[in-house]
């Protein structure tokens, strides 16, 4: 993936998807604590049961963590997608991220999605949702050493 990860990367940036951001830096701990907060607000929802939110709010904690990674870079992404292929570029090719922690956070985007639009979510997507967004969350503040 790796040629593909940088190529799509470099598209984003010519077409402002992904941008340069001065105070990617500054806005780390911003970031972290709205994924703390999220994770948080994950684990509550599932403990009584509320897997569509259990869904959303896991997905929102790795979605902060990643943005904190990316703002680590300098960069900022202008979708979530974006995000993805941000996270691909500068974190899984060069070793920093699983490729699988990368296919966990697609894959909580999706459910999210699902969850969110559709109203289509459940027990076993919300449970994986915030197992994943628990060992991301670990692994961004581990290189970010925070």
């Amino acid at each position: 993936m790796g040629a593909k990860a940088n190529l799509e990367f470099q598209k984003a940036l010519q077409k402002k998807r992904i941008l340069h951001f001065s105070r990617g830096k500054a806005s780390i701990k911003k970031e972290l604590d709205a994924a703390e907060d999220d994770i948080n607000e994950a684990e509550d929802r599932f403990k009584n049961k509320k897997y569509k939110y259990t869904t959303i709010a896991a997905y929102y904690s790795m979605f902060h963590a990643v943005r904190a990674l990316i703002y680590s870079k300098n960069y900022r992404e202008k979708s979530h997608y974006y995000l993805l292929v941000a996270l691909q570029a500068l974190f899984v090719e060069h070793g920093l991220i699983e490729e699988e922690l990368a296919k966990d956070f697609h894959t909580a985007m999706v459910l999210r999605e699902g969850a969110d639009y559709h109203s289509e979510f459940s027990r076993e997507g919300a449970e994986s949702s915030l197992g994943s967004a628990t060992k991301f969350l670990r692994k961004a503040k581990k290189i970010l050493k925070v």
